[in-house]
This record gives structure tokens, sequence and C-alpha cells, in this order.
């Protein structure tokens, strides 16, 4: 599988893969600067979209990972970016933090004066989730807005283990308004594999995906044709990655992100 075939652009998950919470995964640094050293071209695509890029980047930097934000491509700000582009006159109404806002208002998008008047509700990962904010999201639906998530995923790793993610409030809102979801731009969606690969300036052919989940990285590798490596510090297991059909398990199998070294070491003539 590795032979004639070496990746010139690398996409990399952040949660589970490069850091849980605000712990750096060992190796991770080293993996990211040896890359690098190779001349190889890098962005970092995470389904986060309760952060900025700045506020990426500067966790990243704290953990010795410095990255311009035009290389870190979140769900904040691929959200905003598909609202600007697809419907510049939509008013939103945001169920989620700073973050999402910052970068919704970086890219113009108008913000509803209160939920009723809003034509799109944006939903992303709230930590700090209340009831009178749940009820706002489901009033901006009840009065005709339609919802766009950043990503549907149940679950993420966080720093002391798996944590609820979006689609568990995307689960409440819909039962509560009976409303699906409308728009979805996370992983593994092919709106995130196209901003990935129009930063990276790469074919799918000529890429590799490295992540922690198989429901979002490899899934999104797989629709993309973008060749797959699953790491073991986040969400899946080497047995579960076993268990899907041939066609969706992952290229590889790595411990870590440091194990990316010797992969491509075994890659190259």
């Amino acid at each position: 599988m590795t032979h004639g075939w070496t990746p010139d652009g690398f996409i990399l998950d952040l949660d589970g893969t490069v850091y849980a919470g605000s712990r750096p995964i060992d190796g991770a640094a080293e993996a990211v600067a040896f890359l690098r050293s190779r001349g190889k071209r890098i962005v970092f695509l995470s389904n986060r979209g309760n952060i900025s890029r700045r506020m990426c980047r500067e966790r990243l930097a704290a953990m010795g990972i410095p990255c311009g934000e035009e290389y870190i491509i979140l769900t904040s700000s691929v959200v905003a970016r598909y609202l600007k582009e697809h419907e510049p006159d939509a008013r939103v109404w945001v169920l989620g933090e700073q973050g999402l806002r910052d970068e919704l208002a970086l890219h113009g998008v108008r913000f509803a004066a209160r939920p009723q008047e809003a034509d799109r509700l944006v939903v992303t990962l709230h930590e700090t989730l209340t009831y009178a904010e749940l009820n706002d999201a489901f009033r901006a639906v009840r009065a005709g807005a339609r919802i766009i998530a950043t990503n549907e995923d149940k679950t993420f790793p966080g720093e002391d283990g798996e944590a609820i993610d979006v689609g568990a409030v995307l689960a409440a809102l819909e039962h509560a308004t009976g409303t699906k979801v409308d728009t979805v731009v996370g992983k593994p969606s092919l709106t995130m594999a196209r901003a990935a690969l129009d930063r990276l300036g790469l074919a799918p052919e000529r890429c590799l995906i490295v992540g922690d989940s198989l429901g979002s990285d490899i899934a999104m590798g797989k629709r993309a044709g973008i060749r797959t490596a699953l790491v073991l510090t986040g969400s899946a297991t080497r047995e579960a990655a076993m268990a899907l059909d041939p066609a969706e398990r992952p290229d590889w199998i790595l411990d870590s992100l440091a194990d990316l070294r010797r992969l491509l070491e075994e890659m190259e003539p």
C-alpha cells in the first residue's frame, strides 16, 4: 500500500490527535516539526465550532506548535464562510460560545436582535449552556429559523474523558421543535474536505488525513478520496476500526501522531 506513494499534504485533526483539552498529546509537536522539516504542507482541521482560529492558534503556540491562522480550519470559520457565500442576507441566532460569534462577525454575518427574527439558528458546542439559551434557540426554530450546525458528533475526547458534543443538543432541539437540522458543515462533510484541500492547494490523492474519529476523520477521507490514518489517542479503538467494512477502514492505524515519522520513513525510498 505504501509503495510508490508519499503524501505531500497532511490534514491533521486536533481534539484527540494533537491535544486533549489543554493538554498536548505526547510527541505531537515533534511530529509536526518533523513534517515541516520534510517540506510537507499542513493544515489543522477540527469540528470545534466554539473557538475562533485566533484562540486555536494561541493554544497550539503554547504547546510548541506555531501556526498561522490561515492554516487552521475550524467549523466556526467554515460555517461563517458558508453563510456569507450562500446566504449573505440571513440573520442568525447563535447557540454557542464567543469563538463562534467572533468568526461570524469577522466574516460579516448578520446577527438577529431576537430569536424570533432569525432566519438561521447556528448551533455549535456550548460547554456553558444554560436553559435560557437552549430555550431561545427553541424559540428561533419555532418562529421559522432553519438549523445549521457546525457538526453533529455525539461526543468528543476531552481532557478527562469523553464529553457530550453538538449531536446531543441537536437531538434536544429536533425533538422539541419537530424540525430536523438543515445543514451540517463539519466532518465528514465534503465542505470541510474542500476547505482543507483548497488551503493546501493539493489534489486529494496527494494528501493524508490523520485523526482519531472513525465517524468524522476517516469517513471524510473515504468520502473525499483522501488516504487516512487513524490514531488511537482519542475516541476510536483498533478493534472498532477493524470491525468496519474493508472499504471503510483507515489505510493505516497508528498508536499516536508520533508514529507519523516512522510511517513517512517507511514510505520513502
